[in-house]
């Protein structure tokens, strides 16, 4: 643990957009740990902020063990990185990029805490069942599953008349099937106070715009339909069950598509149909999973979180200039 008094490093990156907006941010160095910033202004609050954080207000979670899905990379590592502030021991996932599991690895005990990592395609539930036979063996317990893996886009990223069945049930088999094997498994080795939290994206199963985004929009809607009934199942174990829907984030799913869509989303957001007036990041969805994990949120069960800097509060069937007024 860093001693209170130690000098802390930060790294501060800014950058003008094409709107003249700046737009950076504030790393420490010894985390790792990333805040976005949007003004001059926020430069000094959030090094401040930064720099007085007490560490061992942090470590809710000290003692305990987590498994994050999909956790070498964006969101997932955004994530798992939280909980390894807090102080829990990270099982991370990855199914392919083992550099990049590795670095998040890395970063987890930068923070002062420990892990390993876990190879499985988890749209077999057969490697499903495998994986958890690994963090039993590694853990002895588990008191957190974060299931946030999702398969490549290319993967099933077709229309509906024009989806084969085998795009459909990768989505289906990556998302729905392998939460309730997941959590299946995952029960057992908890006790009352256990954590289990889904990352879903609300809107792609609530509306119908997103065409390629059929097959995920509706495995994301069976996903959240099973965090109700595991959540009511598991409730008298003391165990609860919640979902979280990040708006369109940083470093995620967003950034397999070309540049120009990532920049026509990002000033689309930053035009105010996200209230907050930017995209989400890694560390504000890790940040509310976080909040749901804590001993705090024993009451919070079953529910969606949407994690969106408001946008899900935005009317789109009005232009903004009339909604403002």
């Amino acid at each position: 643990m860093e001693p209170a008094n130690a000098l802390k490093t930060f790294v501060v990156r800014v950058a003008r957009t094409s709107a003249g907006r700046l737009r950076g941010t504030v790393e420490q160095v010894r985390t790792g740990r990333k805040e976005l910033i949007q003004t001059v202004e926020d430069i000094g609050r959030v090094i401040a902020a930064m720099a007085l954080r007490n560490e061992e207000d942090t470590m809710s979670l000290k003692g305990k063990h987590a498994l994050v899905t999909g956790g070498s990379r964006g969101i997932g590592r955004g994530i798992a990185l939280k909980l390894a502030e807090s102080g829990a021991r990270i099982a991370i996932h990855y199914y392919v990029n083992q550099a990049a599991a590795k670095e998040t690895l890395e970063r987890v005990r930068k923070h002062g805490a420990d892990g390993f990592l876990v190879q499985a395609d988890v749209s077999r539930a057969e490697e499903v069942r495998r994986m958890f036979g690994e963090v039993r063996q590694a853990f002895g317990t588990l008191d957190i599953f974060v299931a946030n893996a999702r398969p490549e886009a290319a993967t099933f990223y077709q229309k509906p008349m024009d989806i084969t069945l085998e795009a459909w049930d990768h989505a289906m088999d990556s998302q729905a099937k392998a939460f309730l094997v997941g959590v299946r498994e995952a029960v057992p080795l908890m006790s009352p106070g256990g954590r289990i939290v889904a990352i879903t994206y609300a809107p792609g199963g609530q509306k119908g715009t997103w065409q390629p985004w059929v097959a995920m929009g509706s495995a994301k809607a069976a996903l959240e339909s099973l965090v109700r009934y595991f959540a009511v199942t598991l409730a008298p174990r003391g165990i609860t069950v919640n979902s979280v829907s990040p708006g369109l984030t940083d470093d995620s799913v967003l950034n397999s598509f070309p540049q120009a869509a990532v920049d026509a989303a990002r000033s689309w957001h930053a035009s105010g149909w996200t209230p907050m007036g930017r995209m989400g990041t890694p560390t504000d969805i890790g940040n509310i999973v976080g909040l749901l994990c804590s001993a705090d949120a024993g009451w919070v069960t079953g529910q969606l979180i949407h994690a969106d800097g408001g946008a899900s509060l935005v009317d789109t069937l009005l232009p903004l200039e009339m909604q403002r007024g």
